[in-house]
């Protein structure tokens, strides 16, 4: 039983790896559409293609990872006991920014889609990097678990 126990632990570990990955790559994505995006004249063909794209990035790729992300790391913190752990909880609140800076870039996507511009490219290539000091944080989290 116990080894069944810990099968399924390492299952659960590299389902969430896999999707964080995939989420990650969705999140580096999608600020860099956006510049390209605005970069595309309105109402051109190249800029509904832009829209497309990132709706599909959002539907097919960006909105399934963070559900599994989500199911799986939490699955993970109860079956090793996490929520008490203070690494967890630092954890925790940067995965929850970086749902929220999710959920603003789809916000974005729609304000963008409907022709409402609110940064510049250089803003947006700067936001690129936030998903980036993100991770590296939460790897250290996890690795090194520092408190």
């Amino acid at each position: 039983m116990q080894q069944a126990l810990a099968m399924t632990y390492l299952w659960l570990k590299a389902g969430h790896i896999i999707f964080v990955i995939f989420w990650m790559a969705g999140l580096f994505m999608l600020p860099r559409y956006f510049v390209y995006h605005q970069e595309a004249e309105p109402g051109s063909p190249e800029e509904k293609l832009w829209i497309d794209r990132e709706r599909k990035l959002l539907k097919i790729i960006l909105w399934p990872a963070l559900t599994v992300v989500w199911v799986l790391g939490l699955a993970l913190a109860m079956s090793i006991g996490a929520f008490s752990q203070g690494w967890f909880h630092a954890k925790l609140a940067l995965v929850l920014a970086l749902t929220a800076y999710h959920v603003w870039l789809a916000g974005y996507a729609k304000a963008l889609a409907q022709g409402h511009w609110k940064l510049t490219g250089k803003k947006l290539r700067l936001l690129n990097e936030v998903p980036g000091i993100a991770a590296a944080l939460i790897v250290v989290l996890v690795v090194v678990k520092p408190f």
